[in-house]
């Protein structure tokens, strides 16, 4: 699988519960598909946006 059609059935996934991925979260998206992120930058960005804290991530 791509990261065109990984990105693509994830967003497909978000959409099924009739939300919208954010404009920025989107961009993030199409920063990690032109290896501008990294799966984990992306990990902590989402982290710190809705305030998971590491230790319960991790749990």
């Amino acid at each position: 699988m791509t990261k065109e059609q990984a990105w693509a059935f994830a967003i497909g996934l978000i959409k099924v519960d009739d939300l919208e991925p954010t404009p920025d979260f989107l961009e993030m998206i199409e920063r990690e598909k032109r290896n501008e992120l990294t799966m984990e930058d992306l990990y902590r960005y989402l982290n710190r946006k809705y305030g998971i804290k590491e230790e319960v991530a991790n749990a």
